[in-house]
């Protein structure tokens, strides 16, 4: 048995219209050709969702970092144990978000622990086994006291029948249900059934990802709700409303609660990513004038961005982002470093740039502001 989809509240259903209409006014917004700097904003967004649901499991790579290792940057100041981890999940993010527009496209058991043992292969042990349910029982510990288990997931001799009853849920789709609630209720039924013995988090906020991207209104990086709870706060009221659920699996209760959570997510995660939108977009068209005015390549304007909206360049990421030689972007980084837009940090391999004394102070004061976010629940707004 499967918990319920509740019925959303009149509050639920206009929070979740104000969703979809900015969804869709975003959709329009990438459809409409956008500047160079969209592709630096889905990278980003990207390495953001990897970097938040990592952390969720104690892996702190920052999000810049996750950026630096997709770009295939191999001296990237992190742990062997965590840059495992980012590779893994990024490679599994990057296929779901292939299976977006796959017409044939069906859920399968074999679907998810394929995408499991993507995520937990490296980690592969007899007791701890990737791409297969597990065979003993699973706790979710309590954060305070480890010796006290929080929640207790069901017998494993039950996970079989439970995933195919939940792979049957999702491949029948009611018509009546928003695809956005389906993906929140998604998350929520393979979180409670913990089918494996590791990695039973990443692998539910990671079909809720699929989900939202299978709906095909938005490309996945700009829909997934895995930054919003990778930030502590509300990485502690996720446990929070999880644990509501009671110690054991208990499907026959009202999870109204995880609704309302999940559109809240929704919600200020697309301010979000609206506020990251026009901070990209305004700081490109800033660095394109000052380029302009110093006479400068306009190609440097993407080195630049970089180093204000992530706060540092590396001359891998630059050199791929224009398609240069090593010697180009070198030249190119170089060049900046001698007018003071520029300085460097570190050495060889390692060296990366961060905005120097001659950069645009405006530029930086742009893309330092921070996205004031609004409770969508809130009656006064």
């Amino acid at each position: 048995m499967l918990f319920p989809t509740p019925m959303l509240t009149p509050a639920d259903i206009h929070v979740l219209a104000d969703v979809d209409r900015m969804r869709d006014e975003l959709r329009h917004e990438l459809q409409g050709k956008p500047g160079k700097w969209a592709g630096g904003l889905r990278k980003f967004l990207t390495a953001d969702a990897v970097a938040a649901s990592n952390s969720i499991e104690g892996f702190k790579v920052s999000t810049v970092d996750v950026e630096d290792l997709i770009a295939g940057e191999r001296d990237v100041e992190v742990s062997e144990e965590n840059k495992a981890e980012t590779l893994a999940y990024e490679q599994m993010m990057t296929y779901i978000q292939t299976l977006h527009d796959v017409d044939d496209f069906s859920y399968s058991k074999g679907l998810l622990n394929a995408l499991h043992w993507m995520l937990q292969g490296h980690r592969h042990a007899e007791r701890r086994p990737a791409g297969r349910w597990r065979r003993g029982p699973v706790y979710v510990t309590d954060a305070r006291d480890p010796s006290i288990a929080a929640y207790t997931a069901p017998d494993a001799d039950r996970v079989p029948a439970l995933m195919s009853e939940l792979v049957d849920w999702l491949d029948t789709d009611d018509g009546a249900t928003h695809p956005l609630v389906r993906a929140a209720m998604a998350h929520l039924h393979l979180v409670s059934i913990h089918p494996w013995a590791d990695g039973n988090g990443r692998m539910s906020r990671s079909l809720q990802t699929l989900m939202i991207a299978r709906e095909g209104v938005l490309s996945p990086e700009f829909s997934s709700i895995e930054a919003w709870l990778g930030r502590p706060g509300n990485t502690w009221e996720y446990y929070q409303v999880l644990g509501r659920r009671g110690s054991t699996y208990r499907p026959d209760q009202d999870v109204s609660e995880w609704i309302t959570f999940n559109l809240t997510a929704y919600h200020q995660q697309a301010q979000t990513v609206h506020a990251r939108w026009v901070r990209a977009r305004t700081v490109w068209a800033m660095l394109e004038e000052f380029v302009a005015g110093r006479g400068l390549d306009e190609r440097i304007v993407a080195a630049l961005h970089d180093a204000a909206m992530a706060g540092r360049v590396r001359r891998t990421r630059y050199e791929q982002a224009e398609g240069l030689s090593v010697q180009q972007a070198q030249r190119d980084l170089r060049d900046l470093v001698g007018l003071g837009v520029l300085e460097p940090v570190g050495r060889t391999r390692a060296r990366f740039y961060t905005a120097g004394p001659s950069y645009p102070s405006d530029v930086l004061e742009i893309a330092s502001t921070p996205a004031v976010l609004d409770d969508p629940y809130r009656t006064d707004r």
